[in-house]
């Protein structure tokens, strides 16, 4: 049997907001899942712009640089390369069945949209949505094209979760940690993952849940 709860693929593109993405990696630890997590070569730029986070290219290194940082058991997280085609995510056999792109660059969105499937994030998201699964895109644009939005359109008719990166302010944020925690809230709950990151509509923001 299994230690972790569930396994979830976490990809990272090149989209501003790459602090949304650790932040989601975290709390997937905390819940105890297993992440399949692959990042994109402009993914690894962002990190170290925004956040001076240097990710390495070696998915081996990288694994046990966010294992240490994290502080998480073995193999919680697993690296996967852009080309690694013999890798779970690749094959709808050993897939998780769900999947979140956080941020995700409008040119992911593109690829995604029309089932490219260049690399190993594009792959992965097109297994998701082959098998029927779960597939959040956490887009981070504006303003949106009509090219993006029709992107959009496409993937929502299929049944893809569009949520784009824009936190809401109804419960009073005081720093950037509350409004990343706002988006970070609003993906774990679509996951299905209980949280009490983020007040829900009509509690004060001190009562969480």
């Amino acid at each position: 049997m299994s230690q972790f709860k569930q396994k979830i693929t976490l990809a990272i593109t090149g989209a501003s907001g790459s602090v949304y993405a650790l932040r989601l990696l975290e709390c997937l630890v905390v819940a105890n899942y297993q992440v399949y997590l692959l990042c994109s070569s402009a993914g690894r730029i962002v990190l170290d712009t925004e956040l001076g986070f240097k990710l390495p290219a070696s998915p081996d290194v990288a694994g046990d640089v966010l294992m240490k940082k994290f502080k998480t058991k073995a193999e919680q997280i697993k690296v996967f390369g852009k080309e690694q085609w013999f890798s779970p995510v690749a094959s709808g056999s050993a897939a998780p069945k769900q999947m979140v792109v956080c941020p995700c660059s409008t040119g992911t969105l593109a690829a995604i949209s029309q089932g490219m499937s260049d690399n190993l994030i594009e792959r992965a998201a097109d297994v998701v949505i082959k098998e029927r699964g779960q597939l959040i895109l956490v887009v981070r644009e504006t303003p949106f094209s009509t090219i993006h939005l029709t992107n959009m359109l496409s993937l929502s008719q299929q049944g893809v979760t569009i949520m784009p990166a824009a936190p809401g302010f109804y419960h009073n944020p005081e720093s950037i940690n509350d409004l990343v925690d706002f988006m970070v809230g609003r993906v774990l709950d679509h996951l299905g993952i209980e949280q009490n990151i983020m007040p829900r509509w009509g509690y004060h923001s001190t009562d969480k849940n």
